[in-house]
């Protein structure tokens, strides 16, 4: 990594393991580990409390303003799945490495059982609504990656180990310098 600013971001849909693969890279790396939906559960309260009182919209301005500290901090930063639908979030990534994080549903299934994520709640099957939600996000998670990697088999430690090497190789330049915008 350059200078402070430059960020490793992880991005993805609910369930992909973003805090615990960032935590493990940003170990890795020697550098701050930040993920928004914590800042924003530290500094306004549980998010399924947000969003029953106040709405999506409003979270996602908490959202928002979580993204541009943890961007400007750089180190590791892990986004909410959602967070990628605020233009202003995409085009900051520019500037930043982006990985995605995807998992197959099968795995994911495990992993989102009993959790209190609100776009998972409502009269459809949590799996059926996961799987719509990453569809819907899909094209937006590809067209930001720099870089994929999958958590659904073997040790998360394999992917940290992966996107560690990536890092050390990948430089940092915006992506449409890489020719990959």
């Amino acid at each position: 990594m350059t200078s402070p600013s430059d960020a490793v971001v992880l991005i993805g849909p609910m369930g992909a393991g973003k805090t615990s693969v960032g935590k493990r890279v940003a170990r890795a790396l020697e550098v701050p580990f930040y993920d928004t939906d914590a800042a924003v559960v530290r500094a306004h309260g549980p998010i399924e409390q947000l969003f029953a009182e106040h709405g999506e919209a409003h979270f996602r301005a908490l959202e928002r303003a979580a993204v541009e500290e943890g961007l400007a901090a750089g180190g590791v930063v892990s986004l909410g799945g959602g967070a990628v639908l605020d233009p202003a979030t995409r085009a900051d990534l520019a500037c930043h490495r982006v990985v995605l994080l995807t998992v197959a549903p099968r795995v994911v299934a495990i992993r989102v059982r009993g959790s209190n994520r609100p776009l998972l709640e409502g009269g459809e099957d949590t799996l059926t609504r996961w799987s719509r939600i990453y569809e819907e996000r899909r094209p937006i998670y590809e067209e930001l990656a720099d870089a994929t990697f999958d958590t659904s088999n073997g040790p998360l430690q394999n992917v940290v180990e992966k996107i560690v090497a990536w890092v050390h190789d990948e430089p940092a330049e915006p992506a449409e310098d890489r020719g990959e915008a």
